[in-house]
């Protein structure tokens, strides 16, 4: 079994709070990670031991990957176990103060791979990370939105 590794970041012009409001708010997820609706299964969704499901796909064709939160640490990192049967492995995100009203957003995920995924991951990784990059840059336009609270606020997803 083989593993990959993805991780890309971005620039948000909001304070770390509001960034982690932002990415923990789990459906709204679908607000800017293409094609891809995220729901809490299990638990709250603010802490380990949450499940959480995502469905990436189109018209309906496409994967489920089931994740646990193994580490929650509002507002700056927190990290998932996938638990599917075709996606495995860890992934999560980190929240980086630049300034106070600045961040870094960081995305990675840690595939365990089949052989036959090792075998097309190379074909599959150059997709899989401009996806990720360009959901990342509408990440950073979404945030805004949470600085007023109009999605929910970190306190509302174990912020301080």
């Amino acid at each position: 079994m083989g593993t990959a590794e993805v991780r890309r970041s971005v620039q948000v012009p909001e304070a770390a709070e509001v960034v982690w409001a932002a990415a923990t708010d789990w459906p709204g997820q679908s607000e800017w990670m293409f094609g891809t609706e995220v729901h809490v299964i299990r638990g709250h969704g603010a802490g380990p031991g949450s499940e959480l499901a995502a469905f990436t796909g189109l018209g309906g064709i496409g994967f489920l990957d089931r994740m646990e939160i193994t580490e929650w640490e509002p507002p700056l990192r927190c990290v998932v176990r996938h638990t599917g049967p075709l996606v495995r492995g860890t992934g999560g995100f980190r929240v980086v103060r630049s300034t106070e009203a600045g961040s870094t957003f960081l995305w990675w995920e840690r595939f365990e791979l089949p052989t036959v995924g090792s075998l097309a991951w190379p074909l599959v990784r150059p997709g899989f990370e401009w996806g990720l990059q360009k959901s990342l840059e509408r990440f950073a336009a979404v945030c805004s939105r949470y600085r007023h609270g109009h999605h929910g606020s970190a306190e509302d997803h174990g912020g301080e």
